[in-house]
């Protein structure tokens, strides 16, 4: 009988331990669900941050590009104002060879705002615009890093916007007429999010070109050229 019930008490035993490591198998299993859940939204808020940051290089670079030749900074809105998303650089862009009006940029339009700069000095500054934007254009695309014939060298399905307020120029304080050139320039970037989250109202660059209006992510920035004379 003694031996009979150590027998009997082994295997109890035994059927316990499988049901404990089964239990903790469950447990593992889900902890590493959790685990790879955790990791891949990481890697997407990773992403995000990543196209954000690119995003804010493109515009710090558009904005010194207008600042290094702001005697004809009014050359480079193409966008008519806030108000629209078209048309833009970058992705599907609706200017496919980006091109800027003789009428808005032209040596005789700078020349008239500067008449005391050189006529090839000025031609120089209205061909620099059009250099700039096709520059831009470019690097919307992704050309500044390529993998296997791909651009990947910056956000999904980026796109760029600049338009220009002419109603808040700057006044000469001596003659009280508005200086030209001096209003307020909006340069804005949209792309492709990984994530929905909710939609910008507010900034429509890019509006209606991506999956859901959820999906665009947009920034922007303002600045302000001083007059030159």
């Amino acid at each position: 009988m003694h031996v009979k019930t150590r027998t009997s008490m082994f295997y109890r035993q035994c059927g316990f331990s499988l049901i404990e490591v089964m239990i903790s198998l469950l447990i593992m299993v889900v902890g590493l669900l959790g685990l790879a859940g955790l990791m891949v939204q990481s890697q997407r808020a990773e992403m995000e941050s990543y196209q954000r940051a690119q995003a804010l290089i493109l515009l710090q670079d558009m904005a010194g590009r207008i600042n290094a030749n702001r005697k004809a900074a009014t050359c480079y809105p193409f966008t008519p104002n806030l108000l629209t998303s078209t048309p833009f650089l970058g992705t599907n862009s609706t200017l496919a060879a980006p091109t800027v009006p003789a009428t808005q940029c032209s040596t005789s339009a700078i020349l008239a705002v500067y008449p005391s700069m050189p006529a090839a000095t000025a031609a120089i500054a209205a061909s620099t615009v059009v250099a700039d934007l096709n520059a831009w254009h470019n690097t919307l695309l992704g050309a500044a890093e390529v993998m296997a014939g791909n651009k990947v060298g910056v956000m999904i399905g980026a796109r760029g916007c600049i338009s220009y307020d002419a109603t808040k120029q700057m006044v000469d304080p001596v003659t009280l007429a508005a200086i030209p050139g001096s209003g307020l320039y909006t340069i804005s970037i949209a792309w492709q999010g990984l994530a929905p989250t909710s939609a910008n109202g507010a900034l429509l660059c890019g509006q209606n070109q991506y999956s859901a209006e959820n999906m665009r992510r947009v920034i922007s920035m303002s600045l302000r050229i001083a007059s030159l004379k």
